[in-house]
């Protein structure tokens, strides 16, 4: 009933994204939506104030835009994002992201923003919400380095380093690409549902191809509770419990 991580401030959404926030909030409880560029940071704080205890802001810098920041740019978000803690519920999307970012200069330059990032979550007291593509180890091993303890890694799809997520007692949020990746899908079969949220990354990976919203929540939640061979309201109301405690969310279910 919790939409851990989408993205509301998305272009795909300019022409209706009130509408879709109102038909989200005849559905769900709350949404979070991740600002990861702080060209969208202003929108992320209006949708925060707008649609108060609904909708809910993580914030950071996207691995993809390392190339696009500047040290005085990027010193200036963290400090906007300070004197905002009580309006930032996550540090996130952060992580490192390798499919996009072939150049190893550029690569480094993503781990030591990665390495800042999760210094601010803990300077701020909030947990991390983590991007990770085709840098799994590199991910966990730098968290682990670091001492994260809040994580979420979102649409996590390092299967062979399951073992020590669990062992870190962290969190995994998975969207629709478990309708159709028998990867994803063994993830799921193997993470305890205590230490599993739900998301969509809308406005992409729509189960039908087209522009994703928040509401898909409902068709992940059915697909994990098949794989998992469980009552889809109990996957409904434990994956919502497990929100508003990793987030802190001032909601009841």
């Amino acid at each position: 009933m919790i939409d851990v991580h989408c993205h509301l401030e998305n272009e795909d959404y300019n022409k209706d994204r009130d509408d879709v926030i109102k038909e989200c909030k005849k559905e769900l409880k709350a949404v979070i939506t991740s600002c990861a560029n702080p060209k969208n940071y202003n929108l992320t704080m209006d949708l925060i104030r707008k649609y108060r205890n609904f909708v809910f802001g993580a914030f950071s810098i996207h691995p993809i835009y390392i190339k696009d920041m500047t040290k005085e740019e990027k010193e200036e978000y963290f400090n906007l994002i300070r004197d905002n803690k009580d309006h930032v519920v996550a540090i996130g999307e952060t992580g490192l992201d390798y499919y996009w970012v072939k150049e190893e200069e550029w690569r480094e330059k993503q781990r030591e923003l990665f390495r800042e990032m999760i210094r601010l979550a803990k300077e701020l007291k909030k947990p991390l919400v983590i991007h990770a593509r085709d840098s799994y180890e590199d991910c966990i091993e730098i968290l682990e380095n670091e001492g994260a303890r809040r994580v979420d890694l979102h649409m996590f799809g390092g299967r062979k380093l399951l073992s020590r997520v669990i062992e870190n007692q962290w969190f995994i949020s998975m969207n629709a690409i478990i309708l159709r990746s028998k990867n994803h899908k063994k993830i799921i079969r193997d993470m305890p549902l205590d230490r599993i949220m739900l998301e969509t990354d809308s406005p992409w990976l729509a189960p039908d191809g087209g522009r994703n919203t928040p509401l898909t929540i409902k068709k992940v939640a059915e697909k994990i509770a098949d794989i998992k061979k469980l009552d889809f309201e109990e996957v409904w109301r434990t994956c919502g419990r497990n929100a508003v405690k990793f987030f802190n969310l001032p909601i009841e279910l």
